[in-house]
């Protein structure tokens, strides 16, 4: 099981392990560390894996900054590490959280034995202070107009496939996307709208792997496969599509994302 924890400014969920490597994982804009749990079966039982509360998640502090970059993230990441007295990990970003990721992995290449993108969101380019994109903008509308449960459950079955068979799985992402508040979610989807996921990518400078699901209607495989083109020589690592899961990839296909995950240490150096 997860043990819950804070540290400085930042909530996060860690299952201890023993000799084994230190996975960090990043949760996307509409959700948190605990749907992580999920893996928590399929993870070798000797790796350290920590999920953090994105700042403005769960018991996460907020950014100072109503619309922050990546960049931000990024640095309150760095920090949380420094904390924890981590000098290099592992490190997976689902989603938004590929944005975070990206832009730690990009300016810290040191702290970062490899890298996994999952399901990436590529960001939409706007220039801070500019017009949100109508995605964007139509987040935080949505989440302001109709509340957080109303929000999720219009939500959630987009980001599972096939969601009137898989309930289950909808029900988990469902009550993971009500937990979000404000300013936490207003200031991700404003990160989002400014994201550039592949400009990132094309400077980093850590091997590093892409795995999306086929069946993703939210940041499709076209995405991803963008993310992983933009990729240089030698840092380039595997691009997986996994068959039948959607958008809430590590929740509907647990297994196989766990086996990416078991990947990057196999061809860490």
């Amino acid at each position: 099981m997860f043990e819950q924890h804070i540290n400085g400014n930042i909530e996060y969920l860690e299952r201890p392990g023993a000799n084994g490597p230190v996975l960090v994982m990043l949760h996307g804009v509409g959700s948190n560390a605990a749907s992580f749990s999920t893996l928590l079966d399929h993870m070798p039982r000797d790796w350290r894996l920590i999920a953090w509360n994105a700042p403005g998640y769960g018991g996460s502090a907020p950014l100072g900054a109503e619309w922050p970059l990546a960049l931000d993230y990024a640095e309150a990441l760095r920090a949380f590490l420094d904390r924890l007295g981590l000098k290099r990990v592992l490190l997976a970003g689902h989603s938004l959280g590929c944005l975070t990721a990206a832009s730690f992995a990009a300016t810290h290449r040191e702290r970062v034995a490899r890298l996994l993108l999952s399901s990436p969101a590529l960001g939409h380019g706007v220039p801070r202070g500019a017009a949100l994109s109508a995605a964007a903008q139509a987040r935080i509308d949505d989440l302001e107009t109709l509340g957080s449960d109303q929000f999720a459950t219009l939500r959630a079955p987009r980001l599972v496939y096939q969601p009137e068979s898989n309930q289950e799985i909808v029900r988990r992402v469902r009550d993971g996307m009500a937990r979000v508040k404000t300013p936490g979610y207003p200031q991700a989807a404003r990160m989002l709208a400014s994201g550039r996921l592949i400009d990132d990518a094309e400077r980093l400078q850590v091997p590093t792997d892409v795995i999306v699901g086929a069946e993703d209607v939210v940041t499709p495989p076209d995405s991803a496969r963008r993310a992983h083109a933009a990729l240089r020589d030698p840092w380039r690592g595997g691009l997986t599509i996994v068959p039948g899961a959607g958008h809430a990839l590590y929740q509907q296909a647990p297994a196989a994302f766990a086996g990416a995950l078991t990947a990057l240490a196999e061809t860490v150096g």
